[in-house]
């Protein structure tokens, strides 16, 4: 194991050591970190997880953005309606 029980491919970790690294670039890493979450896994208390294990790194790093983000509750599904609902 190339990481931790949290970070398997350290796919967070080494995103804190790339030079210049963007805001859309880290949401490319989080998004491969997240499909290896064995299904079941509470994604939210492992982003807590991985966001005190960083706690160090600086609070406008990319990474430590995009793992706040994550946490953030989306707006409330809403009903589709119309044909699209009616055929489905």
């Amino acid at each position: 194991m190339k990481g931790d029980l949290h970070d398997p491919k350290a796919l967070i970790r080494e995103s804190y050591r790339i030079d210049d690294i963007t805001d859309a670039q880290c949401r490319t890493i989080f998004l491969a970190w997240a499909l290896d979450v064995p299904q079941g896994q509470d994604v939210s208390a492992l982003v807590k997880i991985l966001l005190a294990q960083h706690a160090d790194e600086p609070a406008d790093h990319p990474m430590t953005r995009t793992l706040e983000q994550a946490l953030e509750t989306g707006p409330a599904p809403r009903r589709r309606g119309g044909r699209a609902t009616r055929l489905a």
